[in-house]
């Protein structure tokens, strides 16, 4: 009976010590706690936000509206599977472009609010899922920056 004892006492007390050390206030030894400083604004990480969703749901993505447009204008021929205007992700089925023999699909990624090459990330698939030539890839690429800035200059925002 000592023995069984002794080992629920030294459990209890390792999940006290163990959850002591979890949570709690501190200040690491540097004096006095300061409730009352309104100028302070200490976050402290513990396990338990690995679990939950800490992110702003007011923060979006800026997506460069030229890109978006100038790549639904250059890929009108392919059709339109999933578009999410928030994240800055257009996805498409295959199609064969005006005057070419070959279908594509593409995938399109818009990530930053500047008229810029780095904002935009294009993939694009042959028929079934096979790699394209990467001069076409470049092609398609340099024809939405193109188109873009002409979206831009006859906007009139310069």
């Amino acid at each position: 009976m000592k023995i069984a004892h002794a080992a629920r006492l030294i459990c209890v007390t390792t999940l006290c010590v163990g959850l002591a050390a979890c949570g709690g206030r501190g200040n690491n030894g540097s004096g006095p706690l300061a409730d009352n400083d309104m100028n302070s604004e200490v976050r402290k990480t513990t396990i338990w936000d690995l679990f939950g969703n800490s992110e702003n749901p007011n923060n979006t993505v800026g997506v460069n509206k030229y890109l978006w447009n100038a790549s639904l204008d250059v890929l009108n021929f392919l059709p339109i599977q999933t578009i999410d205007p928030f994240t800055g992700v257009i996805v498409t089925g295959y199609g064969t472009p005006p005057g070419g023999g070959r279908s594509y699909r593409a995938t399109i990624k818009i990530s930053d609010p500047a008229l810029d090459a780095r904002s935009l990330k294009l993939s694009l698939q042959g028929p079934g899922g096979g790699a394209v030539e990467p001069g076409t890839v470049r092609a398609v690429e340099d024809a939405i920056l193109t188109r873009a800035r002409q979206l831009r200059v006859q906007d009139g925002r310069l």
